[in-house]
């Protein structure tokens, strides 16, 4: 009797544990599973850096065209294209590269180009030659350009042919620097440019030798990502070998399969189109279906289509799929998992509601920061969760920030002041040999700012995210908002300052004090501009229009402008934005002149009260 006594205690303690150890740590098996990714991504990590030869992403690509020669690595438009073919096609670009005299193996590359499976073949005969590429944003223009351009200190340039006209504006520039100008077409006529397709059509495919980028090394910078890209001077984010490798083994474990078929329809150029989906898919050894540019009405019958089983996104495309009108067959299509950032809360639950069980991987970083976050326990409005192994390797932690002064609060010892738990607070995370930061190309100011010292003790080093963040009390953490001279619109970073250098290069503008501001129904923040007039000027609305146009991405240029007698400033002399920021552009509030940007009439035209509501209902987008 006694032995089935023991026996039905030993049963009933089996049964009861887990479900006590559920009630009191609901996440506690989500957080050991995340433990054993993070221990599989640092074996893995390790045994790569450990191979020799040296062992980089395009090795992986090598061993997925070894071991599915034949399967479809891409497909777009029309057109698909194997392994295989991919693999000769960037053979063929890196030797017609080569065989230019006006390159060498080594040299920095810049590529100016859309979604197109030539940017991938291109990257590929690039990483083969054994050199660096910087990643232009397409959309920018003249002096944002050149700049961009000059950051790496490219000697190449290889653009797509419908950015010719682009590229012809800075030419004289490219010129002096002695910089070759290459053009994906098999013609073109305009002296210092040269057709570049028709080389390549005429190369050879065969394998190239190691030897060409036998002097690589882990901390050779791989390729240049541009932040803040939206604004009149981004900055190069410098993305090393030794990075790209950690990405390789981080998406390994981000449930994404071989079997996958993956939706790549957000820009190459930038950190998740190029690194989440298309480093991503090199890893895992899916096929990507690749869109030139994101649409919301074609995006479920594409997926349908294709048979598409994993998509990204930021969050104004959930918040985009979520505005289409509502068709009987939203939840008919293969989609099991999205991957990417930025979605709020209450879009996540619409999105979910409407389009059915899909697995939202929710996740947070930046392309220069050296920490990130998975919400792998599906929480809603999260962007990941805390847990004690995380903290170990990457160490990090919220400080209290003051939003007007602009900095972090510190105490009587002149160290920063971590926020409790609830509190909202600055994200930073302390450098080290796992967790480095490399900084920005060409930008040791802009570097060092990202900088912050004496942070929990004397002497010590960690990045300054921007980020405000708020941890609750079941350890999920949450972002907040953007601080300072950043806010995020349309997916991209804006930096305020120099999106008032720009302004303040007009003729009729003396200061500008640069923000963000909430719409209703839209992601992230608008740009408004608090501005002066140069004394004796009058504000014209159509040539401050061309300027802004000329010099700024259409999702940089501030769609209102508040004119002012003064710029406000505080005891040390910094703009004040905090006000400005919660008077927004109601003009019910406001007694200054606002004025609005009209895309139609090619100016800036005053804010009515009427088209004031219109916006606020919902009735005009912007």
């Amino acid at each position: 009797m006694m032995l089935v006594y023991l026996i039905s205690v030993v049963l009933a303690s089996v049964l009861i544990i887990p479900v006590a150890l559920r009630a009191v740590c609901p996440y506690l098996w989500m957080d050991v599973l995340y433990f054993g990714d993070l221990l599989r991504i640092l074996v893995k990590f390790v045994s790569r850096r450990r191979r020799r030869p040296l062992f980089f992403v395009l090795d992986r690509f090598l061993e997925q065209t070894a071991s599915q020669p034949d399967k479809i690595f891409i497909a777009f438009e029309n057109e698909s294209y194997s392994y295989t073919y991919t693999d000769k096609r960037s053979n063929k670009t890196a030797d017609a590269l080569r065989s230019h005299p006006g390159y060498e193996a080594g040299d920095t590359v810049a590529l100016f180009m859309g979604n197109e499976p030539a940017f991938m073949f291109t990257w590929l005969a690039l990483a083969k030659l054994g050199s660096p590429v910087a990643l232009l944003n397409h959309n920018i223009r003249t002096k944002s350009l050149l700049h961009c351009f000059n950051c790496c200190k490219a000697k190449v340039l290889i653009a797509a042919p419908e950015l010719k006209e682009a590229v012809e504006d800075v030419l004289p520039s490219l010129k002096e620097q002695g910089v070759t100008v290459l053009l994906m077409t098999k013609h073109c006529d305009t002296p210092g440019i040269e057709s570049f397709s028709d080389k390549v059509d005429e190369a050879s495919d065969a394998s190239l030798p190691r030897s060409l980028r036998s002097h690589i090394t882990f901390k050779s910078p791989a390729v240049y990502i541009y932040t803040s890209g939206t604004t009149g001077l981004p900055k190069a984010a410098v993305v090393n070998q030794n990075r790209l490798l950690t990405a390789l083994a981080v998406l390994s474990s981000n449930g994404v399969t071989s079997s996958d078929i993956i939706y790549l329809n957000l820009p190459l150029y930038h950190t998740a189109g190029f690194i989440i989906g298309f480093i991503g898919a090199i890893e895992t050894g899916s096929t990507i279906i690749l869109k030139r540019k994101f649409s919301a009405s074609q995006f479920w019958d594409d997926c349908r289509k294709y048979s598409v089983t994993v998509v990204q996104y930021i969050g104004e495309v959930m918040r985009y799929l979520c505005s289409t009108p509502k068709k009987e067959n939203d939840k008919e299509h293969k989609v099991r998992m999205a991957i990417g950032n930025g979605i709020r809360a209450e879009i996540w639950r619409e999105f979910l509601n409407r389009f059915g069980n899909i697995q939202v991987r929710e996740f947070y970083a930046s392309t220069e920061g050296n920490v990130g976050f998975v919400n792998y326990a599906g929480k809603i409005g999260a962007i990941g969760r805390v847990n004690f192994f995380h903290q170990k390797l990457f160490p990090f932690t919220l400080i209290k920030y003051d939003t007007e002064q602009d900095e972090p609060i510190r105490d009587s010892n002149g160290l920063c002041v971590e926020s409790l738990k609830g509190e909202t607070g600055l994200l930073v995370s302390k450098i080290t040999d796992i967790a480095p930061f490399v900084g920005y190309a060409q930008n040791e100011e802009q570097t060092e700012r990202k900088r912050l010292r004496n942070v929990l003790k004397k002497g010590d080093l960690y990045f300054n995210s921007g980020d405000l963040m708020k941890i609750d009390k079941d350890n999920f953490i949450y972002f907040q908002d953007r601080v300072g001279d950043t806010f995020r619109w349309k997916g991209e970073n804006v930096a305020t300052n120099e999106v008032s250098d720009i302004l303040t290069l007009s003729d009729c503008l003396k200061e500008a004090n640069v923000y963000g501001v909430q719409v209703p129904g839209h992601e992230g923040r608008i740009g408004m501009a608090a501005v002066t007039v140069n004394e004796g000027a009058q504000f014209d609305g159509r040539r401050i229009y061309n300027h802004v146009v000329n010099y700024l991405p259409s999702y940089a240029r501030p769609r209102f402008i508040r004119i002012q007698n003064a710029v406000e400033v505080t005891g040390t002399f910094k703009q004040m934005k905090v006000k400005l920021v919660e008077e927004s552009f109601d003009p019910g509030r406001i007694q200054d002149p606002i004025y609005i940007l009209d895309g139609k009439e090619k100016s800036y035209l005053p804010l009515t009260a009427q088209v004031y509501c219109s916006i606020v209902s919902g009735s005009i987008k912007l």
